[in-house]
């Protein structure tokens, strides 16, 4: 079976099986080499050069995010988690008092905290369940599992009211691993003049997304990126761009960096593109690692480590499907993978068994080298472009222990 990442690319332990990247992804060989040859610059500054290190790696970063994204360079803006992207728009956005942000049931809080912080402003959150018995919060644990049929989309859309500026959800969800149909989402918000905006990270670099209709799409880089905490990315619309308040930083305006110009000279205007929104100087160490980690990714192919995963996925699930134990909720998620509707993460509910079950079974999984996770009622079992068929019968000697 190829492998779209070959493991050699990273310093894995054959000892340890880690389906884990939707909480914190490896990061290549050829990421930490590229930090390792940047950092004596910091240490000696005077071997820093302004063109080829201040200046290029930061657009070379966003030219590895475009190509990844099907995007134009020029529509992306640097930032350091998904939540900062979030907050840009959230604090750049024209609200009126009265307006409301829509979001589905238990977001992640990197997508529901910027939205809520925005109650001072007269500006309400409110989460839509997105199938029959869904629950988060207190009750998270008690909620059901998404069913294959479950009409996510028609929920939200139906929860629009003339209130709603925007739609702000996760692609794939942090906890069920329920994909939403992008593309669809953002062309109905378009006919109602709603803005879609999009956490993407649980899919990025596995996934690629349709942004059809999607205004804006955030991610971090330490997840399926698989770069180090603290740099990401963030894609805006043009024209959505238009409409938020420029983040107000040195670099947002233009001639920002020629120092022909005096930097007191404040008759400028905003710059127009993906800068406007950057929080000022960027992380160049943290650029030069995700600058790489993206280039690696860009290798492999997106197309390639989707089709990878899918296949990992049916192994796992038809592996499972008469286990005593995972066998309904193997058939339930091969339906949801039939119908296309599953990111990287194969969640698992506990289905009635309780926290106590999925412990017990996350600690005999570090036991035998096998990292998972446990999310608010689910066991989640994420692939990537290194996994393959032994790592499949590993996880299957596991679950069916």
């Amino acid at each position: 079976m190829h492998r779209p990442l070959d493991p050699s690319l990273f310093e894995l332990d054959g000892n340890r099986l880690w389906v884990m990247h939707c909480s914190e992804g490896p990061v290549p060989k050829a990421s930490l080499e590229a930090v390792q040859g940047f950092l004596p610059k910091e240490a000696q500054p005077w071997k820093l050069r302004w063109a080829e290190d201040f200046l290029e790696i930061p657009e070379a970063t966003k030219r590895e995010a475009a190509k990844l994204m099907g995007v134009s360079r020029e529509d992306i803006s640097l930032t350091a988690t998904t939540s900062s992207g979030l907050q840009a728009i959230a604090q750049g956005f024209p609200w009126k008092m009265g307006d409301e942000v829509l979001a589905p049931l238990g977001e992640f809080p990197s997508n529901a905290w910027p939205w809520k912080s925005l109650a001072p402003r007269g500006v309400d959150f409110r989460e839509v369940p997105l199938w029959e018995g869904h629950e988060s919060g207190a009750g998270a644990w008690e909620s059901t599992p998404p069913p294959p049929e479950a009409d996510a989309e028609t929920r939200l859309l139906d929860a629009l009211t003339d209130r709603t500026r925007i739609l702000a959800l996760s692609w794939v969800r942090f906890q069920d691993g329920l994909k939403l149909d992008l593309p669809w989402l953002g062309s109905a918000c378009m006919e109602r003049g709603v803005h879609l905006v999009v956490d993407g990270i649980q899919g990025a670099g596995t996934h690629k997304p349709d942004l059809t209709g999607v205004s804006a799409f955030s991610t971090g880089g330490h997840k399926g990126l698989l770069a180090p905490q603290g740099q990401g990315f963030l894609w805006t619309d043009a024209k959505f761009r238009l409409l938020l308040a420029p983040a107000g930083t040195w670099l947002s305006v233009e001639d920002g960096t020629d120092f022909t110009r005096p930097s007191t000279d404040f008759n400028r205007d905003w710059l127009a593109d993906g800068r406007s929104l950057e929080p000022g100087s960027p992380s160049l160490l943290g650029c030069v690692a995700l600058k790489a980690s993206l280039a690696c990714l860009n290798t492999a192919g997106e197309g390639a480590i989707e089709a990878h995963v899918r296949d990992l996925q049916e192994m796992l699930l038809t592996g499972l499907s008469n286990h005593p134990v995972w066998g309904a909720e193997a058939a339930r998620l091969r339906g949801s993978w039939e119908e296309d509707r599953l990111g990287p993460i194969l969640s698992f509910h506990h289905q009635c068994r309780g926290a106590e079950f999925l412990n017990d079974l996350l600690q005999r999984g570090f036991q035998q080298g096998i990292y998972a996770s446990v999310r608010e009622g689910y066991l989640r079992v994420a692939f990537h472009g290194w996994h393959g068929q032994a790592d499949v019968a590993r996880l299957l000697q596991w679950l069916s222990s």
